[in-house]
């Protein structure tokens, strides 16, 4: 299992366990509720955070990636000329 996979499932888990601990909590209904909403909207501005942050890596990476291999075809192509500029020095 992967790294993301399992931070993916491990915070799957937090989140149930957290929640059944909230329900099963001494207090009113009402309190219970307001906690669990708080909860669930920073887990959403989490979740949106995080996502905004992989976009971004992605992007980055996806650059790094085109410029590796335009880098990679100038090369290829430098070498070909030279190759053919051999052969054809040598015939």
């Amino acid at each position: 299992m992967d790294a993301l996979k399992f931070w993916a499932v491990f915070s799957i888990g937090v989140a149930a366990g957290a929640a059944v601990a909230l329900i099963y909590a001494p207090q009113s209904g009402a309190k219970t509720r307001k906690q669990l909403k708080r909860k669930l909207e920073d887990a959403t501005d989490y979740l949106k955070d995080a996502t905004e942050n992989i976009g971004d890596y992605a992007d980055k990476a996806a650059k790094r990636g085109r410029d590796v291999w335009e880098d990679v075809a100038d090369s290829a192509s430098k070498a070909a000329s030279r190759g053919v500029k051999t052969v054809s020095d040598l015939i």
